[in-house]
């Protein structure tokens, strides 16, 4: 698939190292679907889409960095969108984000929404300067928070917030975040394994499912195409919570 040229439109501060980009292109993705966004002379990363026409970085490395510079009316290059997304069912749903992991379900929720679910969101941040997308999440349903150093809402992890809830009156969970936070929400809600969905952050390098670089351990689960969003009861037994390998192959 050739990349896409996309004009940028918008440029969003949402927090001192996360900001949201849109393009002059509607790509009509399924919610938890991704690009591969190449930043010409420098990389092709994969991002996870927050709108139907953007996309929302956190600034961690020399990719991120260079789209960081870039200035309206400036353009990237995209691939996609790409991947499985969520499968939305039922009534009434849960979305868990961990951090920069709230800006796909943001996309979700609306989606739901639209659709006339039940929609309930629990967010963990740092701390409240790390808040993304609170409006957003508010207009269509209830809305948790919890903070690492508890500057706003509950103290701890997202999955901190879990003990509020009935799980049990939810149809389906959604999970995006820091791997070990979502590790925790599925071992809390054992038992329930088949109505959780798990977003997963891997490092992806051809986006086609060739080179093999995202694959989980044993299973051998291609991300990039037959994810990033999978079935929490296909991640038993796996590496899932444990590790991951980096660029090298090597685990960390």
């Amino acid at each position: 698939m050739r990349p896409k040229n996309a004009q940028i439109v918008e440029i969003v501060r949402e927090t001192a190292n996360v900001r949201t980009i849109r393009f002059d292109l509607d790509l009509n993705p399924v919610p938890g679907q991704y690009l591969m966004v190449w930043v010409r002379g420098v990389d092709e990363v994969p991002m996870s889409m927050s709108y139907r026409n953007g996309i929302t970085v956190q600034l961690v490395g020399e990719a991120t960095r260079a789209i960081f510079d870039l200035k309206v009316g400036e353009s990237l290059g995209l691939r996609g969108p790409l991947g499985n997304g969520f499968s939305l069912a039922g009534d009434k749903i849960l979305l868990v984000g961990g951090g920069v992991g709230a800006a796909p379900l943001a996309l979700l929720g609306k989606a739901a929404s639209k659709r006339g679910m039940e929609v309930t969101t629990l967010l963990g941040f740092r701390c409240c300067d790390d808040l993304l997308f609170r409006e957003r999440f508010e207009r269509i349903g209830e809305l948790i928070i919890t903070t690492d150093d508890g500057s706003e809402g509950i103290c701890g992890r997202a999955s901190a917030g879990l003990s509020c809830l009935d799980l049990q009156k939810f149809d389906q969970i959604y999970l995006c975040g820091p791997e070990p936070m979502m590790a925790d929400v599925i071992g809390r809600c054992r038992g329930m394994e088949t109505k959780i969905q798990a977003s997963i952050d891997r490092y992806f390098k051809c986006g086609m499912g060739i080179c093999g670089s995202c694959c989980i351990d044993p299973s051998g689960i291609r991300l990039c195409v037959e994810g990033p969003v999978i079935r929490a009861d296909r991640l038993a037994g796996t590496e899932f919570g444990k590790y991951r390998r980096g660029p090298s192959g090597l685990k960390n």
